[in-house]
């Protein structure tokens, strides 16, 4: 049975990929058209999440107008997903457009440059983020998963990645590999951050709101003096992309580290700052603000062993 559902799942990745890049991103507008008039349930989650963020400055037609929108670009991200896979650096290159701090572009030579934590977002074409190797081959990139349940399908998205050159390392299971990746010089690991943490979570503001938020980036930066940044991948255009290396987020104060509740109010900010730059960029189908028991905050600046991360990688949602 596996093998039946990964040659079907191949058959319509292979579709998809054959077609021009503009014809997938019109493709995967309609179907997301197509999942707001039939997904309720999703849309409520999205109209409810807006509401809450939005209600109080757009009408009720705005936000409704707002979730379609939203549901015809995770069409589109999802359908250019599997097209730009397949593409190589010169094929994606007119249409992504990857901008940061020059340090990190274009590091010093001589030796190997600083490491860097990127907390990234499910902005966007999310899955454009294990390219920024390609654009700036001075690092070595890395991102963590949840492998899928179905064999068949984590074997098909596994395949997929596979052009990126980035690593990809299976949060529950392979956390002595991740930590020798992160004790190499010249690394950047990027972590999605964007979602609720559940229980282990810090309870932090988020778009004015409580809620759980994975405090992953910042302990990985503390626990391996890496500099730590956010990445937002924006849509410019049908199947167009801009990704933004933010500035530097400092994770000590003078000689001593902050605490990873203190960074991670930061990073929150950056993302609130991406959301209303383009509100319909974001994943709100998530229920980012999800009612649930929270331990609280608890900012141990350096915390004595890996850590059960939060994060997927750049495909989480895809992965469900």
């Amino acid at each position: 049975m596996d093998d039946l559902v990964y040659l079907l799942g191949r058959a319509v990745v292979a579709l998809v990929q054959a077609l021009p890049l503009l014809w997938v991103a019109r493709l995967g507008r309609l179907g997301g058209q197509l999942a707001f008039w039939i997904d309720a349930r999703h849309r409520r989650v999205a109209r409810r999440n807006l509401t809450l963020c939005f209600g109080h400055e757009k009408s009720t037609a705005e936000i409704r107008s707002l979730t379609q929108e939203n549901f015809r670009r995770i069409g589109e991200s999802f359908a250019c997903a599997l097209k730009t896979a397949s593409m190589s650096l010169e094929e994606i290159r007119p249409h992504v457009e990857f901008v940061a701090p020059p340090e990190i572009l274009a590091p010093p030579a001589g030796e190997p440059p600083r490491g860097i934590v990127a907390a990234i977002g499910h902005f966007g074409n999310f899955e454009l983020y294990a390219r920024f190797g390609q654009f700036a081959p001075a690092y070595k990139s890395a991102t963590t998963y949840r492998g899928l349940r179905q064999s068949a399908l984590n074997r098909l998205l596994q395949s997929l990645r596979q052009r990126s050159g980035c690593l990809f390392f299976e949060r529950r299971f392979e956390g002595a590999a991740l930590k020798t990746f992160m004790n190499q010089p010249g690394i950047i690991l990027g972590l999605l951050s964007d979602q609720n943490a559940g229980e282990s979570g810090l309870r932090l503001p988020f778009l004015g709101h409580p809620c759980s938020t994975s405090p992953a980036p910042a302990i990985f930066a503390l626990r391996y003096r890496c500099k730590l940044h956010t990445g937002i991948c924006y849509r410019v255009g049908l199947a167009r992309w801009r990704i933004e290396g933010g500035p530097e987020i400092p994770t000590h104060q003078g000689d001593q580290p902050r605490s990873t509740a203190d960074v991670m109010v930061d990073v929150n900010r950056a993302f609130e700052a991406a959301v209303r730059r383009d509100p319909a960029n974001w994943f709100w189908v998530h229920n980012r603000w999800k009612q649930a028991t929270y331990r609280g905050p608890q900012p141990a600046a350096r915390p004595s062993s890996p850590p059960a991360t939060q994060n997927a990688a750049p495909a989480k949602s895809l992965d469900g």
